[in-house]
Order: C-alpha cells, then sequence, then structure tokens
C-alpha cells in the first residue's frame, strides 16, 4: 500500500453515489506534504518522459499541478471555467462534464499559454469518467502540441475513465486506483499493483 492508499483510508469519508470525500488533505485543507509526495512519485513515474508544461483545471488540480512545476521547473496552466475581466477573448476552449458538481463547464486557456511545441503532462487530482482530462487533451490538440502524459492522484477504476484513457492510447499514472467503495460499510478496496 502506498502513502496515498494509507491517507485514503485514515482519512476518507465515502459518501452515497460514488463520492470519495477527502477534502480534509486534497481538494478543501491542503496537505502540502502529500502534494509534495504526489508530485515527486509522477515526476518519478514520468521519468525519461519529456515535458516541457504541466496543464490542469482548476480548482483542485492546481495544489498538485503547482508542486509538480516545482519539480519539473516548468510552467503550469490551469483550465479556467469561468471567464473574468480580464480573461483574453482569444481561447481554446472545451466542455467537460462534471462527475462531482453534477453540470457541464465550458472550459478554457488562453492561447499566448499553450504553443505547438509543448510537450504537456495533464495533471487532476480526481479521475472518475474523464470528461475533464478529455477537455484538456482537446486544449492540448486545439494548440497542436503533444499529450506526454496524464497523472492523477485518485483513479476511480469502476468508472470507466482510466480505461478509456488507456484504450486511446494515452500514458496514464493513477496514484492509487479503487476499484471497489461502499459507503454503508467505508470499505475501500484498491487495485493491486504488479
Amino acid at each position: 500500500m502506498n502513502f496515498l492508499e494509507e491517507r485514503i483510508l485514515s482519512d476518507g469519508n465515502i459518501k452515497q453515489g460514488n463520492i470519495l470525500k477527502i477534502d480534509n488533505f486534497l481538494n478543501h485543507q491542503i496537505d502540502v506534504d502529500i502534494m509534495r509526495q504526489i508530485a515527486y512519485e509522477l515526476k518519478r513515474r514520468f521519468c525519461g518522459v519529456e515535458v516541457n508544461k504541466i496543464l490542469t483545471i482548476e480548482a483542485s488540480g492546481i495544489a498538485i499541478a503547482t508542486m509538480l512545476g516545482d519539480v519539473y521547473n516548468v510552467p503550469v496552466v490551469f483550465a479556467k471555467k469561468s471567464e473574468t475581466a480580464n480573461s483574453t477573448d482569444d481561447n481554446y476552449v472545451s466542455h467537460a462534464y462534471s462527475f462531482t458538481h453534477k453540470k457541464m463547464n465550458k472550459v478554457f486557456v488562453s492561447k499566448p499559454y499553450l504553443h505547438p511545441t509543448d510537450k504537456v503532462l495533464i495533471v487532476d487530482d480526481f479521475l472518475a469518467e474523464g470528461q475533464s482530462v478529455h477537455a484538456l487533451i482537446d486544449l492540448v490538440h486545439q494548440a497542436g502540441g503533444e499529450v506526454a502524459g496524464i497523472g492523477v492522484a485518485v483513479e476511480k477504476g469502476q468508472q470507466k475513465g482510466g480505461a478509456t484513457l488507456r484504450e486511446e492510447g494515452y500514458r496514464l499514472e493513477s496514484i492509487a486506483i479503487i476499484d471497489e467503495m461502499n459507503w454503508e460499510t467505508q470499505e475501500i478496496v484498491f487495485r493491486k499493483r504488479e
């Protein structure tokens, strides 16, 4: 069992509807040490892969992406879900359905921040159905860049996102893959690693 699986077992709480609540260390309150460990583990897993940019989606992926950008010493870009007064009109735009929020989000990255020469490592906190990751892949492809890989903290292996991305030929590294969760018993079964 790895460090993230151990932390999920000690601090996680399963909610009805296949929701894993780990917001006390990953996506509401941030445990910087866990973020650092995730970043180093993803860098280890992508050893030898050329990466010159990290891409995530707001908001929960930003902490992991920032730590990973520091480890790689490359820029971090995050796709925004809402426009602000200082947003540019020249954007790459895609759409992603959020499993957690149960709504479709328009996501965008300003064109100056993604280029055809970019070798992008996509990062997120959770992977369920894969909609957010597919939107990020779309943004990279719109810019003419290359997806160097996809790094995820927690993959819900009982949902189709991870399997679909692997079938599509993307290199996906998930630190913890959950194959079963039971909200009544609070039991979590992690995928065994070779």
